[in-house]
């Protein structure tokens, strides 16, 4: 039996891997990646290493083994067939008769375009008879601290949110929930709603900024149109810029500010405060 990992040298992937290792052997663990290069590091330390593609579905025979602990984390490729993708890895998973497979979704309350996929997985998932586990996840901090470069550079933080509130958390803290629901028990058949501790707004981001750095960063809020014209004029795809300024929307209503408590629950402690992940974003 192993626990394996998809996407295991993305941004959320390394936090679940590095966790997992301090809690079960590596020879326990399978890192499935589609660059084997990126994961050297991890083979070294002997985790296994599994090569496949959630395009290719052939490339997924063979990777899952029965009794095995799947985390499938959502692909992240705007314009592809994401849905498609996720049934491909969760019909591997199920002619394998995996033991459990979580998949990391999206807040139940979102109802931004960029929710679609993971409802439809979701609808894929559960009826496929794999015992699951949805893990709901919400925003990341580090969806705006590590982009701070723009902000810096014109003292603005520029979001259509209007006053909106996010409980958003750590992907650390995320990758703790997944660690505790793969090395756990009872997690079957479980939906957890997963966000922050405490939900922030837009101006309070731009005070703590200004906090931090000692400059005077304000918050200027837009509407939807204006941000997807600020977003393509830097270099975004018109595409993925609308779904970011959907999800604005969605915060705006309020969508992203429930704090549950799931996530700190699971992980064992609260929830990383947005103000240590500016700090660690400006010490870098």
């Amino acid at each position: 039996m192993s626990i394996v990992v998809t996407g295991a040298t993305g941004h959320l992937g390394r936090h679940v891997i590095e966790q997992l290792l301090e809690k079960v052997p590596a020879d326990q663990v399978t890192a499935v990646v589609r660059t084997p290069e990126k994961a050297a590091g991890l083979a070294a330390r002997g985790v296994r290493i599994a090569v496949a593609d959630y395009n290719a579905p052939e490339t997924l025979d063979g990777v899952f083994a029965p009794g095995d602990k799947v985390l499938l984390i959502s692909g992240s490729e705007v314009g592809k067939d994401r849905v498609g993708q996720h049934r491909a890895v969760i019909d591997a998973a199920r002619a394998a008769g995996v033991a459990l497979l979580a998949y990391t979704s999206a807040p139940g309350s979102l109802t931004a375009a960029l929710a679609d996929d993971h409802r439809a997985t979701e609808e894929v998932l559960t009826s496929s008879g794999v015992p699951y586990v949805l893990l709901r996840n919400g925003w990341y901090h580090e969806n705006y601290t590590e982009n701070l470069a723009p902000v810096l550079a014109h003292d603005a933080v520029v979001a259509a949110a209007g006053d909106g509130r996010i409980a958003s958390a750590a992907r650390a803290d995320y990758a703790a929930a997944a660690v505790a629901v793969l090395t756990g028990e009872g997690h079957e058949n479980r939906t957890y709603e997963l966000s922050g501790d405490e939900a922030w707004s837009f101006a309070e981001y731009a005070a703590e900024l200004s906090r931090q750095t000692g400059r005077e960063i304000v918050y200027n809020a837009v509407s939807g149109e204006v941000l997807v014209g600020i977003l393509t004029g830097a270099g975004m795809p018109e595409g993925f810029a609308t779904v970011l300024a959907g999800v604005d929307a969605s915060i705006a209503k309020g969508e992203l500010a429930g704090t549950g408590g799931d996530l700190s629950r699971l992980a064992g402690r609260p929830t990383t405060p947005i103000a240590e992940a500016v700090a660690a974003a400006l010490k870098d």
